[in-house]
């Protein structure tokens, strides 16, 4: 799935866009569009995004929105999960695909050779994930941009990251290493049915916003995790070595970095190979 925007393209692709997108992130502009979209200025812009974007908004039937971010993060009345036990399932609306961990504790994606010490900054605890399984789920301005846990256990601390903030689309991938660039918060979840699963949300174009809500908690499979704000962002989810199996269809389809819409709650996965 190749999406990439125009103005993106513009950003990404062109010299100047990119001399425009280092200065926005220089100058602390994004500071002011995120005081803007908060405030109720930035009303109308719903309307065009939703027409934009094709978004149905009979999920969300009775809701008010004051402000773009209202709109945002505005919440589903009902999210159907699939809750045998030993499923894995998406923790969000997005894009998926998968990529095996090699021994060195590294992925390559769009381009990019990605070390998963870069990307938690933590060494000890990359080296358990060897002969893993990386999945990355790519959120998309129509998407519903909160997640769920996929699993019960246990959400240790949140590590946040600080770092710029690139769009996570195709283009901005071939240019950059975004996801060990980009701002982004890990958490450790001691899963019951996966094993240790580290779950990582990354930041997104000029805003960024990353939300979760607990943290040294006990979860279920199914309640929501956290959200993101304002912008589209990414997932990435690491399994060590055989305790995910994807489903056949899936698994499949996933080959050679493709990517494969998925829905919150989806049945993807298995505990066991089938």
């Amino acid at each position: 799935m190749n999406e990439n925007t125009l103005s993106v393209r513009f950003l990404y692709g062109t010299p100047i866009g990119r001399f425009l997108l280092s200065l926005v992130q220089k100058c602390g502009i994004d500071k002011l569009i995120v005081k803007f979209l908060c405030s109720p200025c930035s009303k109308p812009l719903i309307r065009r995004y939703v027409k934009r974007y094709k978004i149905s908004l009979r999920e969300f039937q009775g809701q008010s929105f004051r402000t773009y971010r209202d709109f945002f993060v505005r919440k589903r009345k009902r999210i159907e999960i699939d809750l045998t036990p030993s499923h894995l399932v998406s923790p969000c609306d997005s894009y998926l695909s998968a990529f095996p961990i090699q021994e060195d504790s590294s992925f390559f994606i769009k381009g990019s050779h990605y070390r998963l010490c870069d990307l938690l900054q933590d060494t000890a605890l990359s080296k358990t994930y060897h002969g893993g399984r990386c999945l990355i789920f790519r959120l998309c301005a129509s998407d519903y941009h909160h997640y769920c846990y996929i699993d019960n256990g246990f959400h240790g601390e949140n590590h946040f990251i600080p770092g710029k903030l690139h769009s996570v689309q195709p283009i901005a991938c071939e240019k950059y290493p975004v996801y060990t660039q980009n701002r982004r918060v890990w958490s450790l979840l001691d899963t019951e049915h996966f094993g240790p699963v580290v779950q990582t949300e990354i930041g997104a174009l000029i805003v960024g916003g990353i939300v979760n809500e607990r943290e040294n908690a006990h979860f279920r499979k199914g309640e929501e995790m956290g959200h993101f704000e304002l912008s589209g962002s990414t997932i990435v989810l690491l399994f060590q070595k055989d305790r995910i199996y994807l489903s056949p269809r899936y698994s499949k389809a996933l080959s050679g970095g493709r990517e494969i819409r998925v829905k919150q709650g989806m049945w993807i996965g298995n505990q066991k190979e089938m």
